[in-house]
């Protein structure tokens, strides 16, 4: 009876202990979770309103041609693709939030910009759209 009793108290003992080992990893997890979330939200509010940059500078230059029509998020795409800026959603959002009307043309860039200074470029009507509209 005794060693019934005893093994019952131990699977009890044991049942408690990996209920409590399952709680804190299951805690962890969340917390971890919740850090890596919090972590990604802080940089693309970043990118959206502080002054990140692909590059120091100088930089390099990057010639990017807009048409006539083209979509924002497509003008941030190949402003990814030529790294020219971090991330593409992040230009995008911060494009539709200050409503800049991006101009068609060809424009230099460079890599060591900013957004707000990318967007002081590509919002200026390019000298080569109007000398075409001209002739």
């Amino acid at each position: 009876m005794a060693s019934k009793s005893t093994s019952q108290n131990a699977l009890k003992i044991l049942s408690f202990i990996i209920r409590m080992l399952l709680n804190i990893i299951f805690y962890i997890a969340i917390i971890y979770f919740i850090a890596k979330i919090s972590q990604l939200t802080y940089n693309f509010t970043y990118q959206i309103f502080g002054q990140v940059t692909k590059e120091e500078a100088p930089g390099r230059d990057v010639e990017i041609q807009i048409r006539k029509g083209e979509s924002t998020m497509n003008v941030a795409s190949k402003l990814e693709v030529n790294r020219v800026i971090v991330n593409k959603y992040s230009f995008y959002v911060k494009a539709k939030l200050k409503k800049y009307v991006i101009m068609p043309g060809v424009y230099t860039v460079n890599t060591s910009m900013t957004y707000d200074e990318i967007f002081s470029i590509i919002t200026v009507p390019s000298t080569d759209e109007t000398e075409e509209a001209v002739e």
